[in-house]
């Protein structure tokens, strides 16, 4: 398989993983999932809107588009319904962009600026490497949370989506 295969399937795999995340957590009741944690963004719905707010991020510096963004964890946070349809939408916008690559596109270097301040430069394939490995590093902090509030935590390893999607 080739690296752009691998991205392709890493999208793949994100939306699935993100897809069972957000089944498990529609189970729970609004109250848990805006109750104060200890985490950098406060809660788990706001957990899970920085992981989305910053897949619009990469997405508008993919496009070379301006994103509106001006912190990593906006104040106004959607309701959960809203970021689910949200997440759903940027999965399969990161999924059909990626199928359209090219290795000649995917080794094309991207600049931007950082929310925080500062330029940067990323090949394209290094942007949707690191949108698969943040959502992955969220995806460990909204589970903490989450066993946390004795609800179910899905299983979304890599291995298990490979061998369910072969």
């Amino acid at each position: 398989m080739s690296s752009l295969q691998h991205l392709q399937m890493l999208m793949r795999y994100r939306a699935w993983a993100d897809r069972l995340l957000y089944q498990s957590l529609s189970e729970l009741p609004e109250q848990a999932l805006n109750h104060p944690q200890p985490i950098v963004f406060g809660n788990l719905l706001r957990t899970l809107h920085h992981v989305n707010a910053m897949d619009q991020v990469w997405r508008a510096h993919l496009e070379g588009v301006p994103h509106g963004f001006t912190s990593r964890n906006p104040e106004e946070c959607p309701g959960f319904d809203v970021l689910r349809a949200q997440q759903v939408e940027i999965d399969e916008w990161y999924i059909r962009f990626a199928g359209a690559l090219d290795s000649r596109a995917c080794d094309e270097e991207v600049r931007f600026t950082f929310i925080g301040g500062g330029e940067g430069v990323m090949r394209r394939g290094d942007v949707l490497l690191h949108v698969v490995n943040h959502a992955t590093y969220h995806r460990g902090h909204v589970a903490m949370m989450m066993y946390g509030l004795s609800a179910n935590v899905p299983t979304t390893d890599l291995p298990v989506f490979l061998r369910e999607t072969s």
